[in-house]
């Protein structure tokens, strides 16, 4: 996991977190098929007033992000009592030192699972059981981290990309959840879209963000692995249980995405069915 100014953490994730999502831009037969889709959910409302369609995909997403976590945090505890030579510290010292990385200090953090790198200090932050632990979890968790410090290293593309957009989302989440309020009581009491319009181009930003950050996530295990097969340490903590807890973790941003994604169709259909009416 890599925090750029704001700490991410390995297992806290909300379904739709705007420092963990990103979705582009969709072309305009893309966006046409979108609505045209989404006119197949019930538009009829729910609990509350608000539309079915939006509890649906709420709730899918919910049930998702929940089985996902579930799986996550029974690997996690599972790998932790398989025990390692050396411990979560000592192996991300040894990945750094490795590639040639001299800069950037393995330091402990309160919390569990907590752990992510900081390229602004250029730390890698590791919670403490993961710090002192000597376990294929802790390992592998470490292992990851200093993933983003090669990546870091390298100028990985998307790494770059990612910090850049940093600041743009920080400004879009401050604005977007007043606007998105602001422009639903006014399409639905006046019939005006222009500011729900504004809030679903900020909206856009935090999924792009999303998505951007997949990649990122995902390079850092395939680093981290690598490392871990070339390190030797591989045989001892059996390769494949090391692959399927970073896989889980990963799939936690997958979730988180596609539901930003969702909640995005969601609104720009909202605003085409009002222009259609």
């Amino acid at each position: 996991m890599v925090c750029a100014k704001k700490r991410r953490v390995w297992k806290k994730y909300t379904l739709f977190n705007p420092l963990a999502g990103c979705s582009g831009g969709l072309s305009p037969y893309d966006r046409g098929m979108t609505v045209d889709f989404l006119s197949y959910i019930p538009q009829s409302t729910g609990p509350m007033g608000i539309s079915i369609s939006y509890w649906i995909i709420i709730g899918v997403s919910m049930l998702v992000s929940f089985g996902v976590s579930g799986m996550l945090k029974r690997r996690f505890a599972e790998y932790s009592e398989i025990p390692m030579p050396i411990t979560g510290a000592a192996a991300a010292e040894l990945m750094l030192r490795q590639n040639g990385i001299t800069d950037v200090k393995v330091i402990s953090v309160p919390g569990h699972l907590t752990d992510h790198y900081d390229p602004t200090s250029k730390t890698v932050n590791l919670s403490e059981p993961v710090y002192h632990a000597a376990s294929v979890a802790a390992i592998a968790v470490a292992a990851h981290e200093c993933g983003h410090a090669v990546q870091h290293q390298q100028a990985y593309y998307w790494l770059g990309l990612r910090s850049k957009l940093v600041p743009l989302v920080g400004f879009s989440s401050n604005l977007m959840s007043i606007l998105m309020s602001i422009g639903l009581a006014l399409m639905f009491f006046s019939g005006s879209v222009f500011v729900l319009k504004i809030a679903i181009a900020l909206f856009a930003v935090t999924t792009l963000f999303a998505f951007v950050t997949l990649p990122v996530e995902f390079d850092a295990s395939r680093r981290a692995l690598a490392w871990i097969d070339r390190s030797g340490l591989g045989a001892r903590m059996e390769h494949e249980k090391a692959k399927n807890a970073l896989f889980w973790a990963a799939m936690t941003y997958v979730v988180a995405a596609l539901g930003s994604l969702a909640m995005l169709l969601y609104y720009i259909s909202l605003v085409s069915g009002n222009r259609r009416e």
